[in-house]
């Protein structure tokens, strides 16, 4: 799991155009703690985050829901929800964007009597699928992304169960006045109209999510597995079978094909080829929600229990060879017996007829 869910955390995304700011907020981009954010606009603004109220922002959440979406069959979908919902589907390769209102089209904005933070402008929610499972919605609430979740269903492959659904829940607000940050989960842009943007932390967030479900698997698996060497200790005897633990390196290794191969999360996104400005805050998002660090703990953590399981393997192996070196044993001694048996009976036929 990221630490940044529990720790204070800031990080300015990058800007094509130059910002002007104090020099030494520029001289450093991260920061974990909103003590140690030298003295400035990015303080100031980490400290009215702070108070801010998280409910009345706008939600951004990320559901990983199933191993897959049927991404073509999404798109017509989507295509013939235009005129009720406001929808224009389009694909970036492994992520198809659209915007998608309940109520379309939006009723008149009316006049805003919030803080000078808060945007005036009138935006459609918009919703990011990606083909390995995960949506990410901007702009819904709660009620909004249960019921796309649904809809949502005929779509999906391999879907998880409900307790398996994994999720990722942040705040964003508009503010032209700041330089484009993440803290403390509360994401602040420029203008709502670049979905561009949108898309480029939707990918890293997804990846994270994503990532958090193998997380999850691996902690499963080692909560399974971790009382397996204190009972050889204690006892010498293997507690599983040699089903059992085959199976289970089955599922290890299925699970380190999906980290590394299926799921992209070690990929940076192909849009980022033919649009590298985008790269940058990819990079910083992805920076943020600690992925690469996450990746490279997992794999170990897959490593330590495939070593465990692999050395289980190889003593049950060793039992059963030496099971079956008792069988030859005892079918040695059989012929042995056999044979003493027949050379007796012989033996004492010819004797018996000697006489």
């Amino acid at each position: 799991m990221r630490t940044t869910k529990i720790s204070q955390k800031l990080k300015l995304f990058p800007e094509d155009q130059p910002w002007l700011e104090d020099e030494e907020e520029t001289q450093a981009d991260v920061y974990t703690q909103i003590a140690k954010i030298p003295h400035g606009m990015a303080r100031q603004e980490a400290e009215m985050l702070n108070k801010m109220d998280r409910s009345e922002l706008s939600r951004m959440t990320a559901y990983c829901t199933a191993s897959a979406y049927r991404m073509d069959a999404l798109i017509k979908y989507l295509q013939s929800k235009k005129k009720t919902n406001g929808t224009a589907p389009k694909r970036f390769d492994e992520c198809l964007y659209t915007p998608y209102a309940f109520t379309y089209p939006l009723a008149p904005p009316q006049q805003s009597t919030e803080s000078t933070h808060a945007s005036s402008v009138q935006v459609l929610p918009e919703m990011f699928l990606f083909d390995y499972g995960v949506c990410v919605f901007w702009g819904m609430t709660v009620r909004e992304e249960q019921r796309i979740l649904k809809l949502l269903e005929p779509f999906e492959e391999e879907k998880l169960e409900s307790d398996d659904v994994e999720t990722e829940e942040f705040h964003y607000y508009y503010n032209e006045a700041y330089q484009p940050r993440i803290y403390n989960d509360i994401i602040t842009l420029r203008h709502p109209s670049n979905y561009l943007i949108k898309l480029t932390i939707a990918h890293a967030i997804a990846q994270s999510v994503k990532m958090t479900l193998f997380e999850r698997l691996i902690d499963d698996t080692i909560n399974e597995t971790k009382y397996i060497p204190q009972v050889m200790a204690e006892s010498g005897n293997i507690p599983m079978s040699r089903t059992a633990i085959t199976k289970k390196i089955g599922q290890l290794f299925i699970m380190r094909i999906n980290v590394n191969l299926v799921s992209n999360i070690l990929d940076t996104p192909e849009i980022f080829w033919s649009e590298p400005t985008l790269e940058p805050l990819y990079t910083a998002i992805r920076g943020y929600l600690e992925i690469s660090q996450r990746v490279t703990l997992l794999n170990q953590r897959v490593e330590v229990i495939s070593d465990l399981l692999e050395m289980l393997k190889d003593h049950l192996n060793s039992s059963h060879g030496e099971h079956l070196e008792w069988i030859v044993i005892w079918l040695i001694a059989m012929e042995i017996l056999v044979a003493v048996v027949t050379t007796s009976l012989d033996a004492f036929s010819l004797y018996y007829n000697k006489e």
